[in-house]
Parts: structure tokens; sequence; C-alpha cells
């Protein structure tokens, strides 16, 4: 049983963290800057080295194909290779270049492929320049309307349409992924769970559902020295009693819940003003959609008027909880046993390009350990060691869904 590279991949990781890199070992990478074009043109570049077809869709998606023995939809494997500002060197580029070293190992092995492959870069996942994040796996899964994507605009005012036809990444509309057998994405785990257990893999089971609200409370702003505290119609006060109160409710739904008061904004913001308004956001995830309602119950049971304020609230988003394949989930596994890594089924409490492209095409992800659960800063940091373990069950994912194709020929003949 062959393997992947260790010190092939750790150096094209290596070779890519220089693409955007900062003081502090990390990368700023936004889309269709001049750090993301460089990367875009050494991935291009390196593919053809390869032998791969590399071309790119209306949205800028770079797609590199190894072509199989039959003209069938391929097995595509992918991420993104832009970044947050003062991000790591791991989030997203990984994907990317374990998908390239899956390629490389099995051109080494002159393995006959039943399928293509093809080597997947998504525009803009971060949403770091232009929101929204996941903007062009969201166009292709019909998520987002590609014609308002187009005038998204950074904080100078350029638009992603500007900032496209500039990269030089215009390509065709039939270029976009239509059909594959399967979607695969190897990614960082972006937290600290299997660290904490010591495991080496996850296998990707689905996306978590969330639920974000915004919650106003509005009192009387007055002199912070003359007014008495009972006459006193404070915002803040009842928003820092509500929050806890909500909070016990909110423990009490289950342990795998996770939940954020994120964004706090209070009016007028001044030492010697008691403030007039309180803003602040709750957003809550969790897989079982049952669970997500409750947590919409305890919202709802705010009262409309307490301590002289009133309370009002808005729903700003959502998203339902995305499965993946279940028949990938179990090759990943198998994959894992192969090589008797140890593994957890989980779920994935992050957005990722694979929640969208699941809508159509059959997907699954594998993660792999984040060192103390940090990542999106420049401390982010996976080991080498782990890269190439994920490698590995990407490559056994891929070397057994290629065999399924034989099997299925050889019922058929």
């Amino acid at each position: 049983m062959y393997s992947c590279n260790k010190s092939r991949l750790e150096e094209l990781l290596n070779e890519f963290s220089s693409f955007g890199k900062t003081p502090n070992n990390g990368v700023t990478r936004l889309c269709f800057s001049q750090e993301d074009l460089q990367a875009r043109d050494y991935f291009r570049k390196y593919c053809e080295e390869l032998g791969l077809d590399v071309v790119w869709d209306d949205m800028g998606n770079m797609y590199a194909k190894l072509d199989g023995k039959k003209d069938i939809p391929p097995i595509v494997i992918g991420s993104h290779l832009d970044s947050v500002e003062k991000g790591g060197r791991f989030d997203g580029v990984l994907g990317v270049l374990t998908g390239i070293e899956v390629v490389k190992t099995l051109i080494e092995h002159k393995e006959e492929l039943e399928a293509p492959i093809v080597v997947m870069n998504f525009t803009n996942e971060e949403g770091a320049r232009f929101d929204p994040a996941m903007m062009s796996s969201g166009v292709l899964a019909n998520k987002f309307d590609k014609e308002k994507m187009l005038y998204s605009k950074d904080k100078d005012g350029v638009t992603f349409k500007e900032a496209l036809e500039a990269s030089g990444y215009v390509g065709k509309k039939s270029n976009r992924l239509k059909k594959a057998l399967s979607y695969l994405e190897l990614h960082i785990e972006q937290g600290p769970v299997l660290e904490s257990e010591q495991l080496e893999i996850g296998v990707v089971e689905g996306v978590l559902g969330m639920v974000c609200y915004e919650i106003t409370i509005t009192g009387q702003s007055n002199h912070a020295g003359t007014t008495p505290m009972k006459l006193r119609k404070d915002p803040f006060f009842l928003a820092t009693d509500l929050i806890t109160e909500m909070r016990k409710k909110l423990d009490k739904i289950d342990d795998a819940l996770v939940y954020t008061m994120g964004r706090v904004n209070v009016t007028p913001n001044i030492h010697t003003v008691i403030p007039n308004k309180v803003v602040f956001t709750l957003e809550a995830r969790h897989q079982d959609p049952a669970k997500i309602k409750e947590v919409e119950e305890v919202i709802f049971s705010l009262p409309e008027e307490q301590a002289g304020c009133s309370v009002s609230f808005e729903k700003l988003w959502s998203r339902d909880t995305v499965q993946f394949d279940e028949s990938l989930c179990s090759l990943i596994q198998n994959a894992c046993e192969e090589y008797s890594y140890t593994f957890k089924r989980m779920y994935s409490g992050a957005g990722h390009d694979a929640q969208f492209i699941a809508s159509y095409i059959p997907s699954a992800m594998i993660f792999v350990p984040s060192v103390n659960g940090k990542s999106h800063c420049e401390e982010e940091l996976t080991s080498f060691e782990d890269c190439v373990k994920g490698a590995n069950v990407l490559l056994r994912t891929v070397l057994a869904l290629q065999r399924n194709l034989s099997k299925q020929e050889s019922k058929t003949m």
C-alpha cells in the first residue's frame, strides 16, 4: 500500500505560505489581491507541469483535471487559496495542495483511473474582501445570485466584478462544476476537539445548522451623576440581566449546543451618560433543528418591556444542517482503518464550500487537527505529519471510488 509523500507536501505548503506571508508566519491572501494571484498562477503552473488541464469559470473558480480512461463526471477534490487578513498557512490551501499531492502520487504509481480527477480552487471562500463567504460555491449551487455577487464591494469600493476582470481569471460559464461523482474537501478542523481527544482524523458527517438573532433593548438616556438608580431606565443593566437568564436556559438545552453573544453596541457609549439603547447578537449552532427551535423559544420568551425599557428582536439569518453523503463518509472511515489512524465522526461548526456543493453533488469532508484549536490567526498550525495523514486518507478514498467504478463496469460486462 503506497502513500503520499510527506516531504513533498511540506515543501509545497511552505511554497504557498510565501504568497502573502506576514511577519508572524501567517498569511494575508485576500481574494484577487496580488498575493492571491501569485498563488493562483503558481497553482496553474504546477498543475500544468504535472500534465493536468487547467481551466477556470466565470466566477474565477479554477479546475485542474487529470483524465481518466472514461469521459465521465470526475471525482473533485477542492478547497480555497484565499485567506482572511493575518490568517494561517493551512486554512483552505491544505485542501487544494493535498489534492495536488494525491494526483501526483497517483501519476507516480501509474494508476489507471476510471474517472477523471479534478483539483479545484474556489474563489472568495473566506469573504474577507468581498461579502459573503463561500461566494462562488454559493453561485455554483444556486444559493447566491451571480449578478448581486458581482457588485459586492470591498472596503475601498472596488466591486467583485472589477477585481475579477482585472485578475485575468474570467473564464467560461460552461466550465462551471455541474456534475461529479463526488466532492471531497480536506480541511484543518479549526477547533480543539481532535487534539483534545488525541485523534488523528475527523470524518465529517455534515455542517451544523445555525441561527442568528439581533436583540434590541431601548431605554432612556440621562445624566450619569444626577439620576437616582431607582429612577433610571438603563437598557445596559437590563441587557446583562437578560443575558444571564438566557445563558442559564441555553445551557440546559444540550451539551452539544454552542452559542455566542458576539456583537454588542451600546449607545451613546459615553461614560457620563446612561445608555438609551443596547443591541446585541445571539448566534447558536447545533445539528438537530429541534434544538435550534429551543434556542428560538428562549428568545421568544424575552419580555416586551421590563425595568422601564422595551425589548425587541429580529432574525438576521439562519441555515439548516447540511448532511454529507453517508457512503462517502464510510469510505473515509475505511481509509482511516486501513492506516490504523484514530478517528471520530463529527460535524463542522464552521462553514465550508462543501456545504453548498453537497446540495447537488455527493460530498464529504476530512478534518485534521488544529494545534490549540487555533485558526483564522497567524498562530494557526497543523503538524506536517497530520497533514500527510489527511492526504493519505484522501488518497485511499479516491482509490476506493475508482475501484467501485471498476466493479460496476465488470458487473455490466
